[in-house]
């Protein structure tokens, strides 16, 4: 068994009162987080940050205390499973700027609209241990 690796976060901002979640949309169409393959030397955060910028441009502050992850086989690569970590980081006065190489789109989702889009079980779950890290 081997594994792949990428690295992202969930990505929060607190401008106009409540929290809100930065929500990118693949060019396949489905919705998740900011996240991508490490690079040799990367250590997880540096990937984290790194992908967060090329993919949504923005520059986050990593929350100490909260890291996730999650496991799934590839379909299409037999024996492999991909093991993403998850991050939580929040920005400031920004504004995302997608990727669009990489992205259909990319913007700011409250908590239920974002539970709504996902496709995938596994990043409702990561979402909803963010928001609960960040009410404790």
């Amino acid at each position: 068994m081997s594994y792949e690796y990428s690295c992202g976060a969930v990505v929060f901002t607190r401008a106009g009162g409540g929290v809100r979640y930065v929500i990118i949309r693949s060019l396949e169409g489905v919705y998740g987080f900011p996240k991508g393959h490490m690079e040799p030397g990367e250590t997880e955060e540096e990937t984290a940050l790194r992908e967060i910028r090329e993919e949504v441009g923005l520059n986050v502050r990593l929350i100490p205390g909260f890291r996730k992850v999650e496991e799934h086989p590839l379909p299409k690569k037999p024996g492999v499973i991909k093991r993403v970590i998850y991050f939580l980081a929040e920005y400031e006065n920004q504004t995302i700027v997608p990727q669009p190489e990489e992205l259909m789109s990319a913007g700011l989702m409250e908590y239920e609209e974002a539970m709504k889009a996902f496709q995938y079980e596994n990043n409702r779950g990561i979402l909803r241990e963010a928001r609960e890290f960040l009410e404790e």
